[in-house]
């Protein structure tokens, strides 16, 4: 009898799992066959179109245009990478390419040189920021892309180049001879002392060499007697997922859990732990970041907070939690495909729940408390889920008036540092130098002559309000408050040159001392006030303070809060 019970189990579970595979199996061939169907009317569509559309199409835009739609309706992050762009790719994930070294930017319709980096070719043939390019090995360059001039000063290292160039403030045209060389940015462009025992490092991407030069500058500020390190990764978009593990293995016993993905793919799931000796396991740190603070900088400071190892200071930061995996495709090109989240220590992802609630930016926008997880490190203090990583201390950043903003979008800063620059052969260090007063005055009289105009943002506002206002018949029994906020908001040269003197004269002097102490120089001058840094000195050397925030008794993440 039992014999003939186990018989006929054995054989109803035969059945079901028969029918399990025979539907899987369906599911799939219907599925298989959706997708064949589908590509064969893309392609007689696509075919229609080439044949009979009035006008003369390019097939390749065409398609690229097609596959770029389609992969937007699925995450920000997931994209197409044609053969074309596999340098710029490469650029991102290594920071080398063969050039000149140096930043271009279309200004009016020509092409200029906006940064030429220290020690690369641009910098050592004597071109400057401000030049305008004009010919490129006999080629006119005067009306082309920002695209077409890089691809003509890319190229094969240890290849000649003449530019013509012609540089403001002097008449005559000038020609630079330089040879191309391979370019290798620097993923740690500065790091140096912020006070007798506090060393600062500043990593703006996560390139392959992210980790050994992050170990290298941690050792040369050890040995200057640096006993707390801010480590800087504001504006920081992120880059590859083990180079952000090798920086956490720096500071973090062997064997403690860093970051986990987790998939459609399970069997691609995979947790990443330390697995080797820290540089130093102890030092106090404090992680700076902002809005701009994305990916594997939400790694590093996700998993510094989670693992109670320093706090983290300044905004919220970006709220990008996913993995991306590069999958090679026929003809050369690629695509970077959605494959799995990011969850770091505490089991939170740091991914943003949707991407309709953004700022303009792109970074987290306002979350519904409902729906918030909460989780906690490893001190038990309280963090949470939704989006990006909540500092345990908040800075906002600094937001510049609307006349700052157009002074630098209509390159008015920028011109006039170029014309300072040509006529001043040296400045006070960057640590010094500042715009006198006498200096300003003849700034505003420059961007007088420039007959510069500006709109704000807050009369576009305001001209929609009276539109509504006038719409619904209350603008009548409003008219003396609408004039009163009409004179308040319109912008007034004179008047915005006054209020808001102390921050152009700052965007002018940072402008001014790049020309002369390039990247390094202008780093070292934003850094003397800089709030967020400020603050972050003034807890390293306070240690009640920063033990506080690790153990939750004060800061953003305390226990009673």
């Amino acid at each position: 009898m039992k014999l003939r019970k186990k018989s006929g189990a054995i054989w109803l579970l035969a059945v079901l799992l028969f029918c399990s595979a025979a539907f899987w199996g369906f599911n799939r061939d219907e599925r298989n066959f959706e997708i064949s169907k589908n590509l064969n009317i893309y392609y007689t569509l696509f075919r229609e179109l080439n044949l009979f559309y009035v006008d003369e199409i390019d097939p390749g835009d065409l398609v690229k245009k097609s596959m770029d739609a389609m992969l937007s309706t699925l995450d920000p992050y997931t994209t197409y990478i044609s053969e074309s762009e596999i340098e710029d790719f490469k650029l991102m994930t290594t920071g080398e390419y063969a050039g000149i070294g140096s930043l271009i930017s279309k200004h009016k319709d020509e092409v200029i040189i906006a940064e030429p980096y220290e020690g690369f070719p641009a910098f050592k043939a004597g071109l400057k920021a401000g030049d305008v390019l004009l010919e490129i090995n006999g080629t006119p360059v005067s009306k082309k892309s920002t695209d077409d001039v890089s691809s003509l000063l890319k190229g094969q290292p240890n290849v000649p180049l003449t530019i013509k160039i012609k540089r403001p403030g002097v008449d005559k045209t000038m020609e630079k001879k330089l040879v191309r060389e391979n370019i290798q940015l620097k993923s740690v462009p500065y790091y140096g002392m912020v006070s007798d025992s506090i060393g600062y490092i500043l990593l703006n991407q996560f390139t392959d060499k992210a980790s050994g030069e992050i170990k290298a500058a941690l050792k040369e500020l050890k040995e200057q007697n640096a006993k707390s390190i801010v480590l800087d990764l504001r504006g920081n978009p992120g880059g590859l997922l083990d180079q952000a593990i090798e920086i956490v293995n720096l500071f973090v016993d062997k064997g403690e859990d860093i970051v986990s993905t987790k998939g459609k793919v399970s069997q691609w799931d995979k947790s990443y732990t330390a697995t080797k000796t820290p540089f130093d396991a102890k030092i106090p740190i404090a992680v700076l970041v902002n809005r701009g603070s994305a990916s594997a900088s939400e790694i590093v400071s996700g998993a510094i907070q989670d693992l109670d190892r320093g706090i983290i200071i300044g905004e919220r930061t970006f709220g990008k939690g996913l993995v991306q995996t590069t999958r090679n495709l026929t003809y050369n090109a690629k695509l970077k495909v959605t494959t799995a989240k990011y969850y770091i220590p505490s089991g939170r992802c740091i991914q943003a729940l949707d991407y309709s609630h953004r700022n303009e930016d792109g970074s987290v926008g306002k979350i519904a408390d409902s729906l918030i997880t909460e989780f906690h490190t490893k001190n038990g203090r309280s963090v949470y889920d939704g989006g990006g990583v909540l500092p345990d201390l908040k800075i906002e950043s600094e937001r510049y008036s609307s006349l700052s903003i157009n002074l630098i979008r209509h390159f008015l800063v920028f011109d006039y540092a170029t014309l300072y620059a040509n006529s001043h052969d040296k400045i006070a260090g960057a640590k010094e130098f500042k715009i006198s007063d006498q200096e300003f005055e003849k700034f505003s009289k420059y961007i007088k002559e420039q007959k510069f105009v500006y709109e704000s943002e807050s009369t576009e506002i305001l001209d929609a309000l009276k539109k509504s206002a006038k719409e619904e018949k209350y603008f009548d029994i409003s008219t003396n408050e609408f004039d009163a906020l009409t004179a308040k908001l319109t912008p007034n040269l004179d008047r915005d040159l006054t209020r808001f003197k102390d921050e152009i004269s700052d965007l002018l002097a940072h402008e001014i001392i790049k020309r002369y102490y390039y990247q390094n120089g202008g780093i070292e001058y934003s850094l003397k006030e800089d709030k967020t840094l400020l603050k972050a000195i003034e807890v390293l050397q306070d240690k009640n303070e920063y033990l506080g925030i690790l153990d939750g008794s004060i800061g953003l993440h305390a226990l009673n809060k």
